[in-house]
């Protein structure tokens, strides 16, 4: 999971907060006023730091902002929400608490972030209230653009019939689909390989739409990147008869079907055909065969096709480029890679940050230090930072030989040059020090870095390093990193804490510390198991969740198979019941012919009474196990999901 970084250590915010009526009748002019000034970048790391930690729904996150309402702008709006697209269920509440801020209007492009966000989250239930709120309000009028956003959304998702009921409802809205529109639908599908949902879409609309060339020429390249040159031909022979002007565009995408197909000498052929109808190749047309070659590895006939190209005063784009550059490395020919990178810059076209990339991967798989620090120096000469995997691969090779001067100074030289580490750098520099020698005091040092930054580590990071801090007898730096994470300000750190810590305790005597051990627990409940507390409806009293295996919705959507209707096993006042298979020892989705068989109860949204029977069940049925008893194996709060898995029993 991605996180915020911020400039400084996030402050508790309640000490800052003032009435609204006070504050709000002070600020409206001055609200008018900044709404096109650019935001600082303080002020976005430290919102975004905020939407990071209260991300759960229990959180009181409009408190916690309301400190920095009288510097909100249009502006800052939208920086935050860019760097926020993880973080769907608070991105949303900070939408809707600004907008309730007096002077203050939400831009389109704040709108439409927002619906990608809430999309790319699979927030769909909310998104979709969204738009029925601005529709019904008239507070920003909904355009097809927006149904686009929706679209890709649900492809991502791999919902295809999902985004073509989405097409099916844009009218509701205020929108009437139009040819252009459904393009984008067949566009988006055929990106994931959901072309044949594409397909038997069209046959049902296509006496309300006419196919353009366009339409063919996309369900073409569909056909083709999932290996079907058959469905490719019918399509581009069905456009032909219904005298649809050929183009580039048409040619380019049969030709890549061919290509895919692995008949490139057919390809040739139709190549030659177009160029005779009087059809002018560009430079996609060439570059098919050139990523055909690539893939073949004929690096001759590569560097045939682009004389050609430059014959004709056309050039591959950094895609294609960076496709040769990277063959050339796999083949041993670095020197000829250098070669075609200032080529590219001598043709006008500009190297991102993976055409330098290949090159440095051949590096550090050769241990050439030297020359992998050297490119990182040209990128920055060249204008094209670098990325998180730069600095990953480099930081992983000098970490690896020993070089760790080196290592400091580059890890030094990232902030220097705008480049915050995220968690994949961290955990590099964690798992190569925990595996050397004398070093895992360093490992540690970068752990509470990145603890410090609010950056919740991968569990794996966190395993090794307990597992290591272990195998050596440092119990007490266990506890100490643990405390740690128990106090960061992000749920995620301190919900990692127990993983430190492991299944037991680390203590010396673990019955002398047994009355200090339920007394922290006490004083902890507030970190441990204030998430089931939703809008304050269970806080009647601490949950105890008795050692109960706490599952991610991501894991439980895996077993049910996104909760999937055929799995169904029953249904009541609670909600559905689904049935799935997990690991006996992990807990881990597995295939249902190896795996433990459970049964998971979703609770239906906004139910009370559920919600109430939920925290009931989790208090009380965790503690218990009786042969006549259907055992709680766990549970799962997330994103307003509340859900129990048991074990299955048959009837």
């Amino acid at each position: 999971m991605a996180a915020i970084r911020s400039l400084s250590r996030a402050k508790p915010l309640h000490s800052l907060y003032f009435h609204k009526l006070q504050f709000f009748s002070s600020q409206t002019i001055i609200h008018q006023q900044i709404q096109n000034q650019p935001p600082l970048p303080d002020l976005v790391n430290d919102i975004s730091r905020v939407l990071s930690d209260y991300r759960n729904p229990h959180h009181e996150l409009e408190l916690s902002l309301n400190a920095f309402s009288s510097r909100i702008s249009t502006n800052l709006v939208e920086q935050v929400l860019k760097r926020c697209k993880n973080l769907g269920f608070s991105a949303h509440r900070f939408f809707l608490w600004a907008k309730k801020i007096p002077g203050f209007k939400h831009s389109v492009e704040s709108h439409h972030v927002l619906v990608d966000i809430l999309g790319s989250s699979k927030q769909f239930a909310i998104l979709w209230d969204f738009l029925i709120e601005i529709r019904d309000s008239q507070s920003f009028e909904i355009t097809p653009e927006v149904f686009w956003i929706v679209f890709r959304a649900y492809s991502r998702a791999n919902l295809p019939n999902d985004a073509l009921r989405a097409f099916s409802r844009m009218e509701e809205f205020g929108v009437k689909p139009s040819i252009h529109d459904l393009d984008h639908l067949f566009y988006v599908l055929c990106k994931r390989k959901q072309v044949k949902h594409a397909q038997q879409f069209l046959d049902k609309v296509k006496h309300e739409f006419t196919p353009t060339v366009k339409t063919y020429s996309i369900l073409i390249r569909g056909w083709g990147d999932i290996g079907e040159l058959s469905e490719a031909r019918k399509l581009f022979d069905e456009m032909l008869e219904r005298k649809c002007s050929v183009d580039v565009l048409a040619y380019n995408s049969l030709l890549e079907a061919m290509c895919k197909g692995g008949n490139v000498d057919e390809a040739y052929k139709m190549f030659v055909e177009m160029r005779s109808s009087g059809t002018k190749p560009d430079a996609f047309s060439y570059s098919i065969f050139i990523h055909a070659y690539c893939e073949a590895n004929d690096l001759h006939s590569v560097f045939r096709v682009l004389d050609t190209m430059w014959r004709y005063n056309l050039s591959p784009n950094v895609f294609t480029y960076n496709c040769v550059i990277k063959k050339l490395c796999k083949n041993e020919k670095v020197e000829e890679a250098y070669q075609l990178l200032d080529e590219m810059i001598e043709r006008g076209v500009d190297p991102d940050a993976w055409s330098y990339n290949a090159i440095l991967a051949y590096h550090c798989d050769h241990c050439e230090i030297n020359m992998a620090l050297k490119l990182i120096s040209r990128m920055e000469k060249d204008n094209c930072m670098p990325d998180r995997h730069t600095y990953n691969m480099v930081l992983k090779l000098l970490v690896r030989v020993g070089r760790f001067d080196r290592a400091t100074e580059v890890w030094e030289s990232m902030e220097k040059s705008g480049f915050y580490p995220s968690v994949s750098t961290y955990s590099v520099m964690v798992h190569g020090l925990c595996k050397k020698r004398g070093k895992l005091e360093d490992a540690c040092k970068y752990f509470e870095m990145m603890v410090d930054e609010g950056l919740p580590p991968y569990s794996s990071t966190v395993e090794m390093l307990r597992n290591r801090l272990l195998g050596l007898g440092f119990l007490d730096t266990i506890e100490i990193l643990a405390d740690k994470m128990e106090r960061s300000t992000s749920c995620s750190i301190q919900e990692l804490a127990n993983a430190m810590r492991g299944d037991k305790p680390f203590r010396r005597s673990r019955n002398e510390d047994s009355e200090l051990e339920m007394q922290k627990e006490k004083e902890s409940c507030c970190h441990e198991n204030a998430h089931v507390n939703d809008n304050n409806l269970l806080s009647s009293g601490t949950i105890h969740t008795h050692n109960l295996k706490r599952f991610t919705l991501q894991d439980l959507q895996h077993v049910t198979q996104n909760f999937n209707l055929k799995h169904v096993l029953g249904e009541g006042g609670f909600g559905k019941v689904f049935k799935g298979c997990i690991d006996e020892n992990s807990y881990k989705p597995v295939k249902a012919s190896i795996g433990m068989p459970v049964a998971t109860k979703k609770l239906k949204q906004d139910s009370q009474q559920g919600l109430e029977q939920w925290r009931v069940d989790v208090e009380f049925l965790g503690k218990f196990s009786h042969p006549y008893l259907v055992k709680l194996l766990g549970y799962c709060h997330e994103d307003n999901h509340f859900l129990l898995i048991f074990e299955f029993v048959k009837k």
